[in-house]
């Protein structure tokens, strides 16, 4: 069959299914041929028939043929269904997905060629068959031809698919870390804000310890009395300065916790650190103007 392109050892598979169709084919004819002699020899005893009894014999062999031929279509089906089975059990094994067209059943062309092929080639190779001790099974491909590329093919996918799954594990790393980062950036932020806003209530209370410090200087001008008072103010402006001092001390700690990992923490520092001097400068002015005990 060296038109279909076949190689030596899938001939030969095809060769031995059609022995086997063939086998049951005459045998089936057999039976067929046996339903026929059997009504010779039963009813075809008389001389003479009536035309309804001939009708009865031919419906009789009728039906019997009938279900004969019908018997063998069906086996025929079931059998190529366990013959498609077996080889489509083996595609599988190797990945492979076989596809058939059915319309090239119907091809007459390729008909004639398999009936040439049983009429010559088949007998020729009936000879060299009887000649093999053992009838190989359907098996698998060898190794050292198709299989091996597919297994190949096989570790090569796989190991891509492991490629690709790592790489897929270290981007979501890199995308948690970036959102944490976010987090941490979104977190920075809101506490410089609240930073800054404690910034302006001290420039606000510096503001205010001066006007008092102007207040004062001119209370000393006028009377002894309003100097007492704007000296309790100041003192009480004080302590309210210290209290905010302690409170942006809290928040200096907090935030060297917080900004550790990030370039806002540096910047802060040196604003608070320039903030802290001012305030100690505000200090000593404050103490010149205070009165000596």
């Amino acid at each position: 069959m060296a038109e279909f392109g076949f190689n030596e050892h899938h001939q030969n598979e095809a060769i031995n299914y059609m022995r086997f169709a063939r086998s049951k084919r005459v045998l089936r004819l057999k039976t067929i041929d046996s339903c026929f002699e059997e009504l010779k020899d039963s009813r075809l005893v008389e001389e003479t028939f009536t035309v309804d009894e001939v009708r009865e014999m031919l419906d009789g062999l009728q039906a019997v043929v009938r279900g004969e031929v019908e018997m063998e279509l069906i086996n025929t089906a079931h059998t190529n269904v366990l013959l498609l089975r077996q080889l489509f059990s083996q595609a599988e094994k190797f990945y492979l997905r076989l596809q058939s067209d059915i319309s090239e059943l119907e091809n007459r062309e390729l008909l004639e060629q398999v009936a040439e092929f049983e009429k010559t080639d088949f007998k020729t190779t009936d000879k060299q068959l009887n000649q093999e001790t053992s009838k190989p099974k359907l098996a698998p491909l060898n190794e050292g031809g198709v299989s091996e590329l597919l297994n190949k093919e096989i570790a090569r996918l796989q190991e891509e698919n492991n490629k690709l799954k790592a790489r897929l594990r270290t981007l979501e790393s890199q995308a948690m870390s970036a959102l944490d980062d976010k987090t941490k950036a979104e977190r920075a932020l809101k506490d410089l804000k609240k930073v800054q806003g404690e910034q302006q209530e001290i420039t606000s209370l510096e503001d205010t310890v001066a006007a008092l410090k102007e207040d004062y200087e001119r209370s000393l001008c006028t009377s002894a009395a309003s100097q007492k008072d704007l000296q309790e103010n100041l003192i009480s402006a004080k302590h309210e300065l210290l209290r905010v001092q302690e409170q942006l001390a809290l928040a200096e700690k907090e935030l060297e916790k917080k900004f550790q990992q990030t370039a806002a923490y540096r910047n802060m520092k040196e604003i608070l650190t320039k903030k802290n001097e001012q305030i100690k400068e505000i200090r000593k002015r404050l103490q010149r103007y205070e009165p000596s005990e």
